[in-house]
């Protein structure tokens, strides 16, 4: 799957995540966390789960997480992608 669109999903609200997603030739995952430094694994295997399930091959994916779970992470990004257009 490739991202066609921009798109995002989240809010800047404590315990939430804003994702923005681009078209781009790669695949860029960028990650802005207030939790940055004891969770940037977990909410990039959170991210990358999302991205192969969907088989997202390309596409850049900015990550502005103010201290959200797991599965919200997962929703936000599983949204942005879809409202981006990405097609097969």
């Amino acid at each position: 799957m490739k991202i066609t669109a921009n798109a995002v999903a989240g809010t800047l609200e404590s315990s939430d995540v804003y994702v923005k997603v681009e078209p781009c030739d790669t695949l860029e995952i960028e990650i802005e966390s207030v939790v940055y430094n004891q969770f940037a694994d977990d909410i990039k295997a959170s991210v990358k789960e999302v991205l192969d399930e969907l088989g997202v091959e390309s596409g850049r994916i900015s990550i502005n997480d103010k201290g959200a779970i797991d599965c919200v992470i997962q929703a936000r990004v599983e949204t942005a992608i879809k409202r981006a257009g990405g097609n097969k």
